[in-house]
């Protein structure tokens, strides 16, 4: 039972760790305020494009339940005039426009895996 709360404790603390260092990123003028709809729409884009998956934005309008597609048409706007987002007109059909990543939203994604890397590793140096 020790072992499981030590465990659990090391993981908190690892956990806290990012958020910490995630929130020094955010705060560095080189990165634009997103809220936190635009946070869970940029990570929910960020898994899809991981998986290869093409991101159209009417699927975008209802990845999160419990808000409304204009306003997920809003924030996805917001995200574009943030820099983090594209919009490419599909080759057959210009009715269709996917969702891609820029280079700022790639260096943002590679930024949080170095934050989760140094808390993983503060955590391992911490528990020896």
């Amino acid at each position: 039972m020790i072992e499981t709360m030590t465990t659990h404790h090391k993981a908190a603390a690892a956990y806290l760790k990012f958020l910490n260092l995630v929130q020094a990123i955010r705060s560095q003028p080189s990165f634009p305020f997103i809220d936190p709809v635009e946070e869970k729409l940029l990570n929910l884009f960020a898994a899809a494009w991981h998986e290869g998956k093409p991101l159209t934005v009417v699927a975008a309008m209802g990845m999160l339940e419990g808000i409304s597609p204009s306003t997920v048409h809003r924030r996805l706007a917001g995200l574009k005039e943030k820099g983090l987002v594209e919009l490419e007109q599909d080759g057959l059909d210009s009715r269709i426009k996917y969702i891609v990543s820029t280079p700022t939203a790639d260096a943002y994604f590679a930024q949080l895996g170095k934050c989760l890397d140094m808390a993983s590793k503060k955590s391992a140096r911490s528990a020896s």
